[in-house]
């Protein structure tokens, strides 16, 4: 059995911005004991002081999921300071925006190391302690990206597909043993984040996401969803996601054509790119600045709070019944009728 809310220990990995420090502010407001992990030490404090202003106990720990034995050992502090893990979200990453024959092999090995292998060292050291215990939840913060790869994105879209097929077949694994412990993913829209300031770029104008634009609040929210319903094998945010996939599904050739017109000017601004945008590649944003970027980007105007297809995505069964029923009444007029 879980531990109640206000007792279960959470582990987030990025959380020192973007997704996961809205991640970390949604568990510390159930009082959740949290375990953040991100390399910037300015956005580490800031995340773990949110944390404990919520009423939440912060663990802030410098690791780079890159190095598989720092993440087995920040594991090892976290259950020793903390207790047991009960849920371990993965969210760290790193990209780099530009055409694929402007990235470097060691960039796009950087990337593929963060965002991908990242995600499966973080899910080894997890799943040896869960597993002993036969309880524990897994949550991957995935994208549409997962499923459909668009320009100036290769590296990010090649790792999220990467997770995708890696988290499909564990799952599957895990069934087959007849494990308890549960592993889930959240594919994301667009998000108002600070990656799109942070992220090596070679693009020549201020990269942005995709609108619709939805914040991290929105994000953070499925997460916890998912966190506490993690039976399913997955949950959708927005309905830009929903569309994409459906989309994707059904002509991908299609897709291919409007996303190679469209793709290009729909990720950027039309301010020219910051020439101070080192980005987080190799060391972290706030490096030492000391800037904490938080979870929120340069897009609050622009974006949105609420999904809509959210609330649908953890209502499925409720929508079928109510479809059902809207059925069954419609047949029984028509055959009146007749």
């Amino acid at each position: 059995m879980s531990n109640p809310a206000d007792e279960q220990v959470v582990v987030v990995t990025g959380a020192s911005g973007g997704i996961g420090r809205a991640v970390a502010r949604a568990f510390a407001d159930r009082h959740a004991q949290l375990a953040l992990l991100a390399r910037g030490d300015a956005g580490l404090d800031a995340a773990a002081q949110e944390v404990r202003s919520a009423g939440g106990r912060a663990l802030p720990l410098s690791v780079d999921v890159a190095d598989p034995d720092r993440l087995e050992a920040a594991a090892t502090e976290i259950e020793d300071t903390l207790g047991p893990i009960d849920i371990w979200v993965n969210v760290a990453f790193t990209s780099v925006f530009a055409p694929f024959t402007e990235i470097s092999a060691a960039e796009y090995r950087r990337v593929t190391e963060v965002s991908y292998l990242g995600y499966v060292y973080a899910t080894m050291s997890a799943l040896r302690r869960m597993k002993p215990r036969n309880r524990g939840t897994i949550v991957q913060v995935g994208s549409a990206l997962a499923y459909r790869g668009i320009p100036l994105q290769s590296a990010y879209c090649g790792a999220k597909h990467a997770i995708q097929g890696f988290h499909e077949a564990l799952r599957c694994e895990l069934l087959h043993e007849g494990s308890a412990v549960r592993v889930t993913m959240v594919q994301m829209p667009a998000v108002n984040t600070p990656q799109f300031s942070w992220v090596r770029s070679r693009l020549p104008r201020q990269a942005q996401p995709v609108p619709p634009i939805f914040q991290p609040e929105v994000a953070a929210r499925a997460v916890l969803y998912a966190a506490d319903h993690p039976r399913r094998r997955e949950y959708w945010v927005g309905a830009s996601t929903a569309a994409t996939l459906a989309a994707n599904a059904i002509m991908p050739g299609v897709l291919d054509r409007y996303l190679a017109r469209t793709g290009y000017k729909s990720q950027q601004t039309d301010q020219p790119r910051s020439p101070l945008q080192k980005g987080n590649l190799f060391a972290p944003a706030d490096g030492p600045t000391g800037h904490d970027f938080g979870a929120h980007g340069v897009f609050d105007d622009r974006s949105t709070g609420r999904s809509a297809q959210l609330w649908a995505s953890q209502h499925h069964g409720l929508l079928g019944a109510a479809a059902t029923a809207l059925g069954a009444a419609a047949a029984t007029v028509l055959g009146r009728r007749r």
